[in-house]
């Protein structure tokens, strides 16, 4: 792949820009007086990306927006968290969904006062296509009113999710003609945020969220390496046993994806590496889906990979929702979170895939 490829990095959030500009939807920040969102906002208005909806104390929320040059106060709709009307259909939507599944409805008054709550009801109810939180709030805070507020498909039965790392310095390599295995890439991390041990049929239905959702957000044909620190029998152990039993469950569900394990991360990104390794492995070297067996494998490598690798970390995108609500990374970026709104925008455009954009610290 080279950098002028649609899923290279530049051109993969170049595209992501286009395709939400060509579709635009309304997209609900639970986290509306931050100053990165504003910033976020104004890109987006400026471009045409999606259509903001902030909640937060209106007259800090209008300042902010004015600081950064977005001072029409049509362009933005701004919610009141502490607005009666708001507060009291978050708490009936609340309640109903509680009594649903059989749990107390105990405390759903507080919480209906929460912005994050009060984010998921609007996106469950269809009033917002898509929510984006997390770069002030904590990740367990995004997906617990995410799991309450917008709730889990029909397909799935398990939360998870993905981070979409994009490497825009391993394209300066390519064009330098140096190799780099990652040269001009966007690669899925799955599940760095959501799920501390999945069991391996866990594990496979996280891979096949992450395997759909890749498709759909980056638009090239997912081919997912279940890592391991073992390649192809090489080491034995408790985790090597997990991958191996969720790749066989992973390849019934899936059987049309291109699937290998247990691979080491360096035969699942290197062909040279994979031809000495595993020579009959069908993803080559050439995986684009990381599935880690656990969440501290997989929080420590994205985090290792953005920080030394140079790439850009976008997620973890929530997998496993009924509607798209996406997560923020606390360190995230104003360009991020406009990243992150533009694959939400796209996720509510084919909520088929079944996965939601979550950029969570972990």
């Amino acid at each position: 792949m080279t950098a002028d490829d649609p899923c290279s990095g530049a051109s993969f959030l170049e595209g992501l820009r286009a395709r939400a500009r060509a579709d635009r939807r309304r997209i609900v920040f639970a986290e509306g007086t931050e100053a990165r969102v504003h910033h976020a906002v104004a890109v987006g208005l400026a471009e045409g990306l999606f259509e903001p909806v902030l909640i937060g104390d209106p007259g800090t929320v209008r300042a902010g927006l004015a600081a950064v040059g977005v001072d029409d106060p049509g362009r933005v709709e701004v919610l009141d968290p502490s607005a009666a009307g708001g507060i009291r259909r978050t708490e009936e939507v609340l309640t109903a969904a509680r009594r649903a599944r059989g749990s107390s409805v105990a405390g759903v008054d507080a919480l209906a006062r929460d912005p994050l709550a009060q984010a998921a009801v609007l996106v469950r109810t269809g009033d917002a296509d898509g929510g984006v939180a997390g770069c002030v709030r904590t990740t367990s805070d995004v997906v617990r009113a995410a799991l309450l507020g917008v709730g889990l498909s029909g397909a799935s039965d398990t939360l998870s999710s993905a981070f979409y790392m994009v490497f825009e310095a391993a394209e300066r390599l390519a064009r330098a003609g140096e190799d780099h295995p990652t040269r001009g890439s966007v690669l899925t991390f799955t599940d760095a945020g959501v799920v501390p041990a999945p069991t391996a049929r866990q594990l496979a239905g996280i891979a096949a969220a992450a395997a759909t959702a890749h498709r759909a957000v980056v638009g090239e044909e997912p081919r997912v390496a279940f890592l391991s620190y073992s390649t192809k029998g090489s080491a034995e152990g408790a985790s090597v046993t997990l991958v191996r039993e969720a790749l066989e469950v992973f390849q019934a569900l899936m059987p049309n994806v291109v699937a290998d394990g247990e691979l080491q991360g360096d035969a699942a990104l290197s062909p040279g590496v994979a031809a000495r390794k595993a020579p009959d492995s069908p993803v080559g070297g050439r995986a684009n889906v990381l599935v880690f067996p656990d969440l501290a494998s997989a929080n420590i490598g994205y985090k290792l990979v953005q920080h030394l690798g140079g790439a850009q970390a976008l997620g973890p995108i929530l997998q496993g929702l009924a509607r798209p609500f996406n997560d923020l990374s606390r360190g995230a970026s104003a360009s991020d979170i406009v990243a992150v709104a533009c694959i939400t925008a796209l996720m509510a455009g084919s909520r088929s895939g079944g996965a939601t954009t979550s950029a969570g610290d972990g």
